[in-house]
């Protein structure tokens, strides 16, 4: 092996060092009020919590007009045509912004594996400069132990 390699290698890899970027924070950094707000909407819409709260709703709003005294009923059974309604009113403006966030989120998860390749490229060469290294220190090792037995003999 050959020490200007080992050198070589290791000025190479000092190089390509560089701070280690949180892609988390950049992409947080990089979002505005409208986008944050629409990052949040759709993690908690697209939560169990929402659900139930939407079922319960739903129960509720059919149960009441279906069993409440007639003169309490403001959408009676079979009608429901309020709570047809409001829900296709919360469909029609969910759906985009659903639809916007979990563009954002595709967007972090690739500058998140565009990260993560850079963390591997760089692991990979350091490794490799290690193993240089290592195999100069075995031919050192080598080259002491040689001349140890050649000392002995002579």
């Amino acid at each position: 092996m050959n020490k200007s390699r080992l050198r070589e290698a290791h000025e190479e890899l000092k190089k390509l060092r560089k701070p280690i970027r949180n892609v988390n924070v950049l992409h947080k950094e990089s979002l505005s009020l409208l986008e944050t707000f629409a990052v949040k909407l759709t993690n908690h819409v697209g939560s169990i919590g929402f659900f139930l709260i939407i079922f319960g709703w739903t129960i509720l709003w059919l149960g009441w007009n279906t069993i409440a005294p007639k003169e309490w009923r403001f959408d009676p059974f079979p009608a429901f045509v309020l709570w047809l309604f409001i829900s296709n009113v919360i469909q029609i403006f969910l759906m985009p912004l659903i639809m916007i966030g979990q563009n954002l989120q595709g967007r972090h998860a690739e500058n998140r594996a565009e990260s993560d390749f850079e963390v591997n490229v760089r692991a990979e060469k350091e490794i490799e400069v290690i193993l240089l290294h290592l195999e100069h220190q075995n031919e050192l090792i080598m080259e002491i132990l040689k001349n140890i037995t050649i000392g002995k003999k002579g």
